[in-house]
C-alpha cells in the first residue's frame, strides 16, 4: 500500500473540497482492499450514489468515505440532514464509513467504522438554519466519533503505518455478532460497550459500569430502569464474546 497521495490530480479544480475529494478517493480506489471480505480492491461508485462512494464486487459491501487534512482522527464529523441520517440508520443499506486523515501529501490514518456501530446515540442534531439562510429551517447533524466504541474503529492505517490486513479482517469479524436490526437495541448495546471500554482495567465490576449511569440517562432519557438495562446489556456482551462473567458481579474484557 502506497501511502502517498497524488496531489497533481487536484490541479484542475478550484474548490478545496473538490480537490481533496478527487485526490483521496483516487488513492482509495488504487490502494485499498475490502476490509470486510479481503477482496483485493474496491470499486468506485461511478454512477451517482446518494450515500456510497465505493463498493466491493465480491461481498457487495458499500462504503462512504470522509477525508480531512489533519494528523489525528476528529472527534466529530459533519453528517447530512438529521432526518435522513435517522432513516439511513434504520436501513440495511446504510454503508460502512471510511475516515481518512492526511497531511503533507501522505495518509496518516484510515479507519473503518462498520455500519452496525451507528445508532442515534452517536448522531447529534444541529440547530435549524436561520430564516435568512438559503435552506432556512434545514436541520443538519454531526457524527460523534468520540462516542463510538473503540471496537468499532478499525484502523487500516494508523499513524502513517499500514496495519496487517489479516488483523483488520479479524477485528471486523469480531464485530459481526453486534449486528442488530433494532436501532434502539443497538443504541443500548453500543452505549454500554463504550462504558465498559472506558474502564481502564481488564477486570471490572458491575459497580464500575454503574458509575456511568448519569451518562446513559442523558442518552436514554425515556428509560427509568437504567440499572436493569445495564445488567441486561452486559449479558448480551457476554453472549456475543466481548466480556466474560467471572462471578459475583465481576467481569473480564476479552481482547482480540
Amino acid at each position: 500500500m502506497d501511502l502517498h497521495l497524488d496531489e497533481k490530480l487536484g490541479e484542475g479544480y478550484k474548490s478545496k473540497s473538490q480537490k481533496a475529494r478527487v485526490i483521496t478517493e483516487t488513492w482509495t480506489e488504487s490502494n485499498l482492499y475490502c476490509p470486510v471480505c479481503g477482496s483485493s480492491h474496491l470499486m468506485h461508485c461511478k454512477v451517482s450514489s446518494p450515500v456510497a462512494d465505493f463498493y466491493c464486487e465480491h461481498c457487495h459491501s458499500e462504503f462512504e468515505q470522509k477525508s480531512e487534512n489533519r494528523v489525528s482522527l476528529p472527534k466529530t464529523l459533519q453528517g447530512g440532514a438529521y432526518s435522513a441520517m435517522e432513516a439511513r440508520l434504520k436501513s440495511e443499506e446504510n454503508p460502512h464509513l471510511l475516515i481518512l486523515t492526511y497531511e503533507d501529501g501522505k495518509v496518516n490514518n484510515l479507519v473503518m467504522v462498520p455500519k452496525h456501530f451507528f445508532s442515534m446515540s452517536v448522531v447529534e442534531k444541529r440547530k435549524p438554519l436561520k430564516p435568512t439562510a438559503k435552506r432556512a429551517g434545514w436541520v443538519g447533524s454531526h457524527i460523534l466519533l468520540k462516542d463510538i466504541p473503540e471496537s468499532g474503529k478499525i484502523y487500516i492505517v494508523k499513524d502513517g503505518v499500514e496495519e496487517s490486513p489479516k488483523m483488520v479482517l479479524a477485528k471486523y469479524i469480531k464485530t459481526i455478532p453486534l449486528k442488530t436490526t433494532s436501532l434502539t437495541s443497538r443504541g443500548w448495546l453500543l452505549d454500554v460497550l463504550k462504558c465498559v471500554e472506558r474502564i481502564p482495567t481488564k477486570d471490572f465490576t458491575l459497580a464500575d459500569v454503574y458509575a456511568f449511569i448519569s451518562d446513559l440517562e442523558k442518552k436514554h432519557p425515556g428509560n427509568s430502569h437504567i440499572n436493569d438495562k445495564i445488567r441486561q446489556q452486559l449479558q448480551v456482551l457476554r453472549d456475543k464474546g466481548f466480556i466474560v462473567f467471572v462471578g459475583r458481579g465481576k467481569y473480564r474484557k476479552i481482547v482480540v
